[in-house]
């Protein structure tokens, strides 16, 4: 089975909104993994619903798939669910509490400079000059 993975990007696009995604550091595999997995464990025991996804679409750049996870809730710090999620990934000075997982905010903003992706056709004809 073939699993097309979004980049997070499109996901902002698609959801018209600011967006969490989750990376973790290059380190070895089965600690990336178990780090992973403690984020897994947690959204899920948060009824937080989740994704893989790729990192920000660049045309000059294929990378493959590194974990990444993208967060299924809109970022209102103020809002108790959210600052569950981000007390859960944050100290209170806004350092990561494990070093080996990053959060990131990608604006909706950002994400539209990459609005022409969506152009259908895009990744075919990038493809085919690639």
């Amino acid at each position: 089975m073939t699993l097309l993975i979004e980049p997070i990007d499109a996901i902002a696009r698609r959801k018209q909104r600011d967006v969490l995604k989750v990376s973790f550091q290059p380190q070895a595999q089965e600690l990336r993994e178990a780090a992973r997995q403690r984020v897994i464990d947690f959204l899920t025991a948060h009824g937080v619903a989740w994704q893989a996804c790729g990192d920000v679409a660049d045309e000059g750049v294929m990378a493959s798939y590194a974990g990444q996870i993208y967060i299924d809730l809109p970022y209102e710090p103020q809002n108790p669910r959210c600052r569950e999620i981000l007390d859960f990934f944050e100290h209170p000075d806004g350092s990561m509490k494990d070093p080996a997982v990053g959060l990131w905010l990608l604006r909706l903003a950002s994400a539209m400079r990459n609005a022409h992706h969506d152009e259908p056709g895009f990744w075919d004809r990038w493809a085919e000059r690639f």
